[in-house]
């Protein structure tokens, strides 16, 4: 326990050193790339600045503390500050483009980006609240941070952003459209004729990766969450593979009387118990007090072999035990393995190479044992390792609590802003898929699903909603404001918020991609999973999701049209 804390520590302080300016740096990179302004990258950097800061800060009087998990938060808020300010940014250079002044643009950009930006910001804290039902405080921890920090995000953005916008030269060409908006445009014209084949091939995908979920189990391993550059890795792999294991579930084993250890039968019961145990795999050793006493009577006749048993007598195994107890050095005794009244003696089992998931199944089959032969034994497990192996599993089932409150919330609100309950039930599939299907893929690459992978879901539900938001709120505005139909809609969609969309992703997704690189396993495969689901999130949203609007919608379009005709 005392190295795996100081592990802890040593990990937080790497991946700060290194990690963190590295994820920083790609992030802006990417941010000025998408937006082709210095200065664009400079007020960007300085949102995020002030938005950490705040998020800090209220962190900071909650008292939280800064570990392995909560030092994700500031990377994390700081990816999400950048999708704000790029969707803001590039809105208002569209419209410059188009011939608005500076300050019309901007106020066009607000106009445009207010509502979807505040829905982002509204879900994104929902589904980091979610993070309440976790069973680790350094998650919940982390979730309370990031939805402050994500409120707090929302102010700046929407007051901060737009004033030194309007305050900071800001030089763009009225040349009607950019590269970039002429090349969304093609990719909206190439989804719409082929959208039927995209809507069925894209839906047959959906289904195939989220079926990986089914290979997905749920296990863990607490000795393997370091890599072998933390000395904690290297030790531990040494004393599993040479010499013992560091995996302990210990039992208290009552004997139901003051007393009563010294009965023999209790002795015959708990070597009875032991010889069971040691028949299972990855069992390295058992460590009773029933070994200590045959010892006993073999060296108290005389070394000779039939007498290693258990004393026939209860006062010969109470002189045993009290000759062993006088036997041991000066200032030790046998309170760490028998009570004080010597009702119960400690039974410690050590498994090797054990995952939690054997720990787990290890218990469990001890806990049937007694049901069936020793009820009088019947006891718990505990130790650090019962805690680490019920510890991933409690995880999830919470957290699948929390994610489903949060997506039935996130729904509602959905519905209310988009003011179509069609619409809002719709993005559920958005919402929803990119998550079971990035589960689905790591279940067909990786198989295993641990503590850390269990908050991602909710984790990844607000960033994915951002995606959905802002491509429905720009599809409605086509068919709303400009009486466009579907088609052109989506083209309309696609040229506006689609390379925002994009270049967002693309910095959330090199973000997170350097942080895969952590030499902690729990922060690396969030990371890494994470960048996964907001990746299949864009291309949902960009490849299947204006497929499935056109083929709704055109039903209605036609339906429409109809009636006015004959009107």
């Amino acid at each position: 326990g005392v190295p795996l804390t100081m592990a802890f520590t040593e990990v937080s302080i790497s991946d700060m050193a290194t990690l963190t300016p590295l994820m920083l740096l790609v992030i802006f990179l990417v941010a000025g790339l998408s937006l082709r302004s210095v200065l664009g990258s400079v007020i960007t950097a300085f949102i995020v600045i002030l938005s950490v800061i705040g998020m800090m800060g209220v962190a900071g009087w909650m008292k939280f503390i800064l570990n392995a998990a909560t030092f994700n938060s500031f990377l994390m808020l700081s990816a999400l500050t950048i999708a704000h300010c790029v969707h803001i940014m590039s809105t208002q250079r569209i419209n410059m483009r188009l011939g608005k002044n500076k300050k019309e643009a901007i106020d066009e950009s607000l106009r445009v980006n207010l509502q979807p930006v505040f829905m982002t910001a509204i879900t994104t804290a929902i589904g980091f609240l979610t993070m309440h039902f976790s069973e680790a405080p350094p998650f919940r921890q982390l979730g309370y941070m990031m939805a402050f920090g994500n409120l707090i995000l929302l102010f700046h953005a929407v007051v901060t952003l737009p004033a030194l916008l309007v305050i900071l030269p800001s030089k763009v060409k009225n040349t009607g459209s950019s590269k970039a908006e002429n090349l969304m445009t093609k990719l909206s014209e190439f989804v719409i004729r082929k959208r039927k084949v995209l809507l069925i091939g894209n839906g047959a995908l959906i289904i195939f990766l989220s079926l990986g979920m089914t290979k997905i189990t749920l296990d863990d391993t607490w000795t393997k969450y370091f890599d072998k550059r933390f000395e904690i890795r290297k030790h531990s792999d040494f004393v599993q593979n040479n010499l013992t294991g560091l995996d302990t579930i210990e039992y208290s084993i009552p004997s139901g009387s003051p007393d009563g250890i010294n009965d023999p039968e209790y002795w015959k019961k708990l070597e009875k118990l032991a010889n069971r145990i040691r028949q299972e795999p990855n069992v390295n050793h058992v460590t009773t007090l029933s070994d200590t006493i045959k010892r006993l009577n073999k060296a108290m006749n005389e070394g000779n072999p039939k007498f290693y048993s258990i004393p026939e007598s209860r006062e010969l195994a109470a002189q045993y035990l009290l000759l062993y107890e006088l036997s041991v050095p000066f200032g030790l005794d046998l309170n760490d393995r028998i009570n004080v009244d010597k009702s119960s003696t400690r039974f410690t089992v050590t498994l090797q190479n054990a995952s939690n998931d054997d720990v787990r199944e290890l218990d469990k089959i001890i806990q049937d044992y007694f049901d069936k032969e020793l009820p009088e034994f019947k006891t718990q497990g505990t130790g650090l390792s019962m805690i680490f192996s019920h510890f991933s599993k409690r995880n999830i089932d919470s957290m699948l609590v929390g994610t489903t409150a949060a997506l039935i919330l996130i729904s509602f609100l959905l519905i209310i802003a988009l003011k179509n309950v069609k619409l809002g039930l719709l993005s559920l599939i958005p919402n929803l898929f990119p998550a079971a299907m990035g589960f689905g893929l790591w279940g067909y690459l990786q198989g295993e699903v641990g503590v850390a992978l269990s908050v991602v879901a909710a984790m990844t539900l607000g960033i994915v909603v951002d995606d959905t938001v802002h491509y429905l709120s720009k599809y409605l505005r086509g068919r709303r404001e400009q009486g466009l139909d579907p088609e052109q809609a989506t083209t309309y969609a696609f040229k506006n918020v689609g390379f925002a969309l994009s270049t967002t992703t693309l910095a959330l997704v090199a973000g997170f991609a350097v942080l895969s690189f952590s030499g902690f396993k729990v922060n690396a495969d969030m990371a890494m999973l994470t960048a996964i689901t907001i990746a299949i999130a864009l291309f949902i949203d960009l490849f299947f999701l204006p497929t499935l609007l056109m083929a709704i919608d055109k039903v209605k379009f036609k339906q429409n049209n109809k009636l006015k005709v004959n009107t």
